[in-house]
């Protein structure tokens, strides 16, 4: 069993826990579930660095990644450094995250959130709503088009953009659909964990203009996303770069500025 079908094994048991503790009810009468959200589609069209920084502990490739870091600081610290967006990765089990983190980046930025964890259930599109999040990532590879069609479509009706990301070719063709607003690229191949950035330029002929494209993993260096630009993408999700030095938000700022330099 590859490592994507074991998270989401793991998934299932969790979010029906997770169900029967909070009813959706109580998800929508949070404070957050009102307030008006922030498009990072928007924001990707409108920037010159299109960088979206991620907040990640650990990862099954990576083990630990950084377990020092204070998100409250991170996200600060991004949003000085002035991204265009921050990824929080919620899931507890491989990445050492949680929706407390979501909470906690919420209220130390204002920048666009994304909700990074693995969508096999509405109810977790509620949870993302309901804890500060703009915007949820959605994963061609689990999902089948028609979940795709009814998550992206239930996210929107909450307000919520949506990120969905492929692979290959294959769940590109079967994911395209309007009630998407950025198609993401992940450079990374999840049973072998290898990265090539080849795979977000042989795709992105086939993702038509009106998605945001956004390329995801493997992108360490300016050079990466100048040589990823011409190709049509204007979002570059970074995580690692960032967070395994002492300071995620400086090294995010200096990555900036050599960047617009």
């Amino acid at each position: 069993m590859d490592i994507l079908e074991k998270i989401v094994k793991d998934k299932r048991i969790e979010v029906s826990l997770r169900k029967q503790l909070i009813p959706i009810q109580q998800l929508e009468q949070s404070i957050l579930f009102e307030r008006q959200t922030i498009s990072l589609a928007k924001n990707l069209r409108n920037s010159t660095s299109g960088i979206i920084a991620e907040h990640k502990r650990r990862s099954p490739s990576k083990q630990v990644i950084n377990h020092d870091l204070n998100i409250f600081d991170v996200a600060k610290g991004y949003e000085d450094a002035g991204v265009c967006g921050m990824s929080v990765l919620t899931d507890g089990k491989y990445f050492g995250g949680s929706l407390d983190d979501l909470l906690t980046a919420r209220a130390s930025c204002n920048l666009p959130l994304l909700r990074k964890e693995f969508i096999i259930d509405t109810y977790q599109i509620l949870e993302a709503k309901a804890y500060g999040a703009d915007v949820i990532l959605l994963i061609a590879a689990i999902l089948t088009r028609e979940e795709i069609k009814q998550f992206s479509e239930f996210a929107k009706s909450v307000s919520l953009d949506v990120l969905l990301e492929v692979h290959n070719e294959e769940e590109l063709h079967k994911s395209i659909m309007p009630s998407l607003d950025m198609l993401g690229v992940n450079n990374r191949n999840l049973k072998t964990f290898e990265v090539s950035l080849e795979t977000s330029k042989k795709l992105s002929t086939l993702i038509p203009n009106d998605f945001v494209k956004v390329s995801e993993s493997g992108i360490s260096s300016v050079a990466a996303i100048k040589e990823l630009q011409p190709y049509g993408y204007k979002g570059f999700l970074i995580g690692e770069n960032f967070m395994k030095t002492e300071n995620a938000g400086e090294s995010a700022k200096h990555f900036i500025e050599e960047l617009n330099n």
